[in-house]
């Protein structure tokens, strides 16, 4: 896993001193997720800046990598993720007379753009399995290529200029260029507050992500984001006996596949059905023992309060899970005080990169991710499973299902509604965030596939298909893109098996009386991977991320409002409602009015340091 990121210019050579020293400046922003190497590529108006994580091939996948054709460079590339398909892809590039010099992915990527995309790039894109962001300067059409994975896995952006753009996998390392503003307007904060997916708005103006499954092709005509893949409707055919087979094929093929690496390999357990299965199969496929980790907090389960949506805490089933799987298993146990560190904190922030927080939740992930790093460079993670399977409450709940809206902002709502409390009337009737979210929703629902067959004429099956669409395009990459935060902030590579897109494809397309035929959540993936659990895990009721109950947490949060509304002269002040901020210092957690008051906290606090911290101008 790496951190990339370039320029391009066409009025001016990049090779100029000054421009280098911007590139540098650049390229050091992703030290971070890349702390084994780094390298940069000048040609005239095209700069590319690598820092590498070294998983497969170390000594001969250095970036950035260039294909050499007559003396002359022809294709240019930096790279971020991993092709877990790259040995097949290999053989058949050899087979068409391609020649390698190395035995990294990387390689077989500009091989494979070579051979199959020269006509168009999405052509090359489509042979890869796995998650990636990389971008590609083919100098004979003097174009840029931009390409991100099918899900969103790898974060990339870009930031169109006058003569060209910006890219990187943080927004950091395009602000890093004097070229591009720091400039925050109201669709920015909407972005902050809304929790939907939405790549054209990256907070910064002007600036957005390659979204999920498309190529950016950057000419000197211009800039076209252009889609190479998208969920369709397959018309399943398949029963449930053999639909469950079928998963379990495609999970242990992915699996396999995910453990390749030259570096320590390990699971992230939570002792839920996803994470559990995951390690499970893991173990079965791996030549040593697996490794594992689980987070827990100082007192969790002794002084554990079952609620919102959590009716057991997580440490038994993680020991039931270890114990019958037989893994090398590790608790990483965290204090409030960790949690709570302003060091820790900042760090976070730094790795968030824009004002959008899940709170000790991500300072928890973060901290595991610290210490995973110590013993190994790669995990294996269960996100995708609850959008894939239908795990979460809200697929199963009459009234979220008929909500005419995105399902989780049911949940998400009353946080999202405390928070407005706390700011100025009058920018929020310039936000009209409901507007706003709901102009989103409608563009989600016009990209769900119809349905084809028999389910065509079943408006249960349509609503459903188009809560798992939702799901997966607007919810899943909020969790990706922390997930990959996090993680590559300590440089820890996470790959996410569920995510393979073959599986996505057909678990997508199968009817929802399949995904619920035992009367449960998930229940393909239950029946798929039964057999290799204990029986307390497979009948475990879905739990989520867990969150520290310590009311210190609370009490420090709470401290550091009263704090920030001390400072008069504070960033965030002239968007604050002085009145309601006040009150807020003396609303219980669980006041009708402040409800959701600790996210709320979080979000005001973020805005703060965000503000601040990065010298952002705030345009309403």
């Amino acid at each position: 896993m790496c951190g990339i990121c370039g320029w391009v210019s066409f009025d001016r050579d990049l090779g100029a001193p000054d421009a280098r020293r911007e590139l540098a400046g650049m390229t050091a922003t992703m030290a971070c997720r890349g702390p084994d190497d780094e390298g940069m590529w000048v040609d005239g108006p095209v700069g590319l800046g690598h820092r590498r994580l070294a998983v497969i091939d170390i000594e001969g996948g250095r970036q950035p990598m260039t294909l050499t054709e007559d003396g002359r460079t022809a294709l240019a590339l930096v790279y971020s993720g991993e092709a877990y398909n790259y040995r097949e892809l290999r053989e058949r590039l050899a087979a068409a007379g391609r020649r390698f010099e190395t035995s990294s992915d990387t390689e077989v990527v500009v091989q494979a753009h070579r051979e199959w995309g020269r006509r168009d790039p999405r052509d090359a894109v489509r042979e890869l399995n796995g998650m990636f962001a990389y971008a590609l300067w083919d100098a004979a059409a003097r174009e840029l290529i931009l390409v991100r994975d099918r899900l969103g896995i790898k974060p990339l952006y870009y930031y169109p200029t006058e003569h060209g753009v910006l890219f990187g996998s943080e927004p950091k390392a395009i602000l890093a260029n004097t070229g591009a503003e720091r400039v925050m307007d109201l669709d920015g904060l909407r972005r902050t507050l809304g929790f939907v997916a939405d790549p054209h708005n990256a907070v910064f103006r002007g600036m957005r992500e390659v979204p999920p499954g498309f190529v950016v092709r950057v000419s000197r005509d211009g800039i076209q984001e252009l889609r190479y893949w998208q969920l369709a409707d397959t018309g399943h055919t398949d029963d449930v006996p053999t639909t469950v087979r079928h998963v379990r094929e495609l999970l242990d093929d992915t699996i396999q596949r995910q453990l390749i690496s030259d570096v320590p390999l390990c699971t992230l357990l939570s002792g839920g059905l996803d994470s559990s299965a995951l390690t499970a199969l893991a173990a079965r496929f791996s030549p040593e023992r697996i490794r594992s980790f689980a987070v827990d907090f100082v007192g969790y389960t002794d002084n554990f309060k079952p609620g919102a949506g959590r009716g057991t805490p997580d440490a038994p089933y993680v020991q039931d899970v270890a114990k019958f799987v037989g893994t090398d298993h590790t608790d990483i146990t965290l204090s409030t005080s960790e949690l709570a560190d302003p060091d820790v904190r900042a760090a976070v922030r730094h790795a968030r990169d824009v004002p959008i927080t899940m709170g000790d939740i991500d300072s928890s992930l973060y901290l595991l991710s610290r210490a995973i790093r110590q013993r190994s460079t790669v995990a294996l993670s269960g996100e995708s499973a609850d959008e894939v399977f239908g795990g979460y409450p809200m697929f199963h709940d009459p009234a979220y299902v008929k909500a005419d809206t995105f399902p989780w902002l049911g949940g998400v709502a009353v946080r999202t509604e405390t928070t407005q409390r706390l700011l100025d009337p009058g920018l929020v009737g310039k936000l009209d965030l409901a507007g706003y979210i709901d102009d989103l929703y409608r563009t989600a629902l016009a990209e769900v596939p119809e349905l084809t067959g028999p389910a065509a004429d079943d408006p249960h099956e349509r609503r459903m298909r188009e809560i798992c669409h939702l799901f997966l395009t607007r919810f899943l990459p909020n969790l990706l893109d922390r997930k990959d935060r996090m993680s590559m902030a300590v440089g820890l590579e996470v790959r996410v098996p569920f995510c393979d897109h073959r599986l996505v494809e057909y678990v997508f397309g199968t009817p929802w009386a399949h995904k619920t035929f035992d009367g449960r959540e998930k229940s393909l993936l239950r029946a798929a991977t039964a057999d290799v659990l204990p029986q307390s895990v497979v009948q475990r009721v879905k739990s989520p991320y867990p969150s520290t109950q310590d009311p210190g947490y609370d009490q420090m949060l709470h401290d550091g409002f009263a704090a920030l509304l001390m400072k008069r002269d504070s960033a965030v002040a002239p968007l604050l409602d002085a009145h309601a901020a006040e009150s807020a210092l003396t609303a219980p957690p669980t006041d009708a009015v402040f409800g959701g008051i600790r996210l709320a906290l979080e979000q005001i606090l973020t805005l703060e340091s965000f503000l601040s911290e990065y010298g952002v101008t705030v345009s309403i």
